[in-house]
Parts: structure tokens; sequence; C-alpha cells
């Protein structure tokens, strides 16, 4: 039986993960203007920001690993039977590339904090102290992470603009299911 829409898990899924990452985008393209401020409450707010942010990230990692299963056990609808060939291969290039960047943007983050001098607690919310990565404190492999997860989190902007786009497509030029299928209470035209 082929399914018309996804399943409310993924659904949850996909809007937790989405909502957390654009909020950590946010939270990392406003950071150093916390930071860099000559003003103790501001450099607070981005010390506060930055603990937000690796608790976040590190949820994105858990949240993407149950996706992952999750979308093995139960596949997702199909394309819809109008779409081009190329955009098929765009769509699948796209979930594809969401899957990897959901997992290395927060890995190559943890990993730039394991590698930095400066050592300060990775807390989940608080709860407790997550370890860090066993790669050592090398000023070169956290300038190399830290210039990752910076070209990952430039790279999502990307693809979520692409994917935001090809949702509006879908529904306002093909006038197909593909976005009212992932929406919470809208269930698809015709159904």
């Amino acid at each position: 039986m082929t399914r018309s829409r996804y399943s409310s898990v993924a659904i949850t899924l996909h809007w937790a993960i989405a909502l957390i990452i654009i909020g950590n985008i946010i939270g990392g393209l406003v950071l150093d203007t916390f930071l860099d401020s000559a003003d103790p409450a501001m450099k607070m707010t981005g010390f506060k920001i930055i603990q937000l942010h690796k608790a976040f990230g590190l949820t994105v990692i858990g949240l993407t690993l149950l996706r992952l299963l999750w979308r093995l056990a139960n596949p997702a609808p199909e394309l819809p039977g109008h779409m081009t060939p190329f955009e098929t291969l765009l769509a699948k290039a796209t979930h594809l590339g969401f899957y990897a960047l959901m997992l290395l943007l927060p890995l190559s983050g943890w990993a730039m904090v394991s590698a930095s001098a400066k050592r300060f607690p990775i807390s989940y919310f608080g709860l407790f102290d997550v370890p860090y990565l066993p790669i050592g404190q090398s000023q070169t492999i956290g300038g190399l992470t830290h210039e990752a997860h910076e070209l990952l989190g430039y790279g999502a902007i990307v693809l979520i603009a692409l994917h935001v786009a090809a949702a509006l497509k879908h529904h306002y030029f093909d006038r197909d299911d593909v976005l009212a299928r992932m929406l919470p209470l809208v269930r698809p035209r015709g159904r």
C-alpha cells in the first residue's frame, strides 16, 4: 500500500528538527555580536546562547538518528508522477543532503568544542555535562572544525531555502499535495 502522507511521527520529527536547526542557525549568526560586546551582560547572554546552541545541536543528533530509524521502517510517500527525472533526482539529493547536514553540522560543532583550548563544559540544558569527543585539544583541528561548522551552517541555509522554494512550487504552481502531506493537521487535497 502506498502512503499518501507522512506519519504523525515523521511530521513531528521533521518540524522539531527544522525549528531547532533554524533557531541554532539564528543563534550562531548573532552569537559574535554578544560575545564581542564590551558589555558584561551582553557577554553573559552570548554565553547562554552558546550553551543552548550546543544542547540543541546535540538534540538534533539524537532526533536525526531517531528519524533515520523511523524512515527505514516507514518509507516516505512516493513523489508525484508529474515530476521530471531531474526534479526527482534533486528532491532525493536534497533529502540526502539534509540527513548529512543534520548529523555533520552538530558533530562538527561538538568536535570544534572538543578540540578547543578553552574547554567550557558542554552542558545539556543544565541537566548533565556531555563528554568531549576523544580528539584531543588542537588548534589545527579546532580551526578546521570551526571552518567546517560554519560552512555547513551556510550550506544548511541554502538547502533550507531550496527546500522551502520547492515546497511552495509544489503547492502553488504544481498544485499537488507534497507540502500538505508534511503539514500537521492538513489533509492532502481530495482526501
